[in-house]
């Protein structure tokens, strides 16, 4: 009887044993697998202009047959964790995800305290006058504003000793961590492609444009500046930008670090990125790998072209108030009048690629041939064939003043004004200022001085040319109806 019941109890710790084993196997913690960056075969980095990058981080890892737990290590401390995706690229049907966790309980001092909340610790303090370090047993009550602790029966704080920890607890972690529980169906490694949005990253594009002499040409040279401050880094990456304004459930904040922008008299470097379409953005590919490092600027040549055709505009631009009311006399005294540079995005003046979003930066040479900075301006993203307009400043030796000289009330909705514009140029050569005034309503020139042109249904506009040293003046009369 003592025999049959040992030889029960035997097969029935051996059956408990072996189904203990399968679910320590198969279900879940029991086979963990840890993945650095050391097993890391390849990544690929897509950058957009919104503060946010998509990378894809290709890995060899060996899983243990059934279902098992791993620990995917080096990943950026902004990632998006509802973004996470894992896939084999060896078989997908034979690695399938049951969960996914994103652990971010990250290890400092204080979370380091307050795990040890209740429990012992070893305090190190060095006797001053032994030199000797005394080691006492506390218990730590508590960490708020600072530590508290029982040494024996009685309570202390601001203790001056070090604090000793004996083990580090298991819920932290040093960096932060993916956690999949997988189910895998080979025995062979899987090749895997981990990808995830993450914030901190993004990139902008700087423009330098060197006009000559004359002002009629200029070399053109763009950058592109990625800011890294996603918490990883990314080492020798396939590197990707994106242009345009992709739309976001949630805006995150922006951060906008400039970088040195590389300005050299000689020719910039050829250009770097493959450009292509992507749904109603564009994507520019560079050429080679590159590595971003967390915490890092870094600029690339994007574009390189010389003797692009351009064209030097001076701007007076009128105001729609003063054709609302009367003024005795003068509207306004030594306007300043805008300088603008005017290109064509063309094929044939040497661009023709759809320039991303950027800042415009304009330098010429002065008569020691030294280049001079002369202004800058944003620009929007730009497509092949549009126009890109510069504003550079005020001209300093152009000048305007403006007077209203008649105005009348025809009906109860009709108005009747007479305007002088009186254009002085200081410069040594003639210029041409285009004038435009926002007329309201509906409205017509009764009289001018000069040719003019309806540029649309609200815009009165001028060329009107000024010799050098000389003066022009504009007069007209308009009859209004609003």
């Amino acid at each position: 009887m003592a025999v049959r019941w040992m030889r029960t109890m035997t097969m029935a710790m051996a059956l408990v044993a072996a189904m203990v084993s399968h679910l320590w196997g198969a279900g879940g913690e029991g086979t963990v697998t840890t993945s650095t960056v050391a097993e890391q075969t390849g990544v690929a980095v897509t950058i957009y202009n919104s503060n946010l990058g998509l990378v894809k981080d290709l890995r060899t890892l060996h899983l243990p047959r059934g279902r098992s737990q791993l620990r995917f290590m080096d990943v950026a401390t902004a990632i998006i964790p509802a973004s996470v995706s894992i896939r084999s690229l060896s078989d997908a049907a034979g690695l399938n995800v049951l969960e996914q966790n994103y652990e971010y309980d990250l290890l400092s001092p204080q979370k380091l305290m307050d795990k040890y909340v209740g429990k012992e610790v070893k305090l190190y303090q060095k006797n001053p006058y032994s030199e000797r370090e005394e080691v006492t047993t506390a218990t730590l009550l508590s960490n708020n504003n600072g530590p508290v602790f029982r040494i024996g029966n009685e309570i202390t704080f601001g203790h001056p000793g070090r604090v000793i920890f004996p083990e580090l607890p298991g819920s932290l972690i040093a960096s932060p961590t993916l956690v999949w529980l997988l189910e895998n169906g080979r025995e062979k490694p899987h090749a895997v492609e981990a990808a995830y949005l993450t914030g901190g990253i993004g990139w902008h594009a700087d423009y330098v444009l060197t006009l000559n002499e004359r002002d009629d040409a200029a070399d053109l040279g763009g950058w592109v500046t990625i800011t890294n401050n996603s918490g990883a880094t990314y080492r020798d990456a396939a590197v990707k930008l994106v242009a345009g304004d992709v739309n976001r459930v949630r805006d995150e904040a922006q951060p906008r670090l400039r970088g040195k922008v590389m300005l050299a008299e000689a020719a910039a470097p050829a250009p770097q990125f493959r450009e292509e379409g992507l749904l109603e953005y564009h994507m520019y590919t560079l050429q080679h790998p590159s590595t971003i490092k967390d915490n890092q600027s870094k600029q690339i040549s994007l574009l390189s072209a010389a003797g692009i055709p351009v064209r030097k505009e001076l701007l007076l631009s009128g105001a729609s108030y003063y054709y609302q009311e009367a003024y005795s006399g003068d509207i306004a005294k030594k306007q300043k009048i805008g300088v603008y540079i005017e290109l064509e995005n063309r094929e044939k003046n040497h661009l023709g690629m759809p320039l991303p979003r950027g800042t415009v930066r304009v330098y010429k040479k002065d008569g020691d041939k030294s280049l001079q900075f002369v202004g800058e301006d944003a620009i929007d993203h730009t497509p092949r064939d549009e126009k890109v307009r510069i504003k550079l400043g005020e001209a300093f030796d152009v000048v305007a003043d403006k007077r209203q000289t008649d105005w009348k009330k025809r009906a109860n909705d009709s108005y009747e004004a007479a305007y002088e514009i009186s254009i002085r140029n200081h410069k040594k050569e003639a210029v041409v200022v285009r004038v435009t005034e926002p007329v309201p309503g509906d409205w017509q020139v009764l009289d001018s001085s000069h040719d003019y042109v309806k540029a649309d249904s609200g815009t009165l506009e001028y060329k009107i040319p000024v010799a050098a040293d000389g003066e022009a003046k504009l007069t007209y009369r308009v009859l209004m109806r609003y």
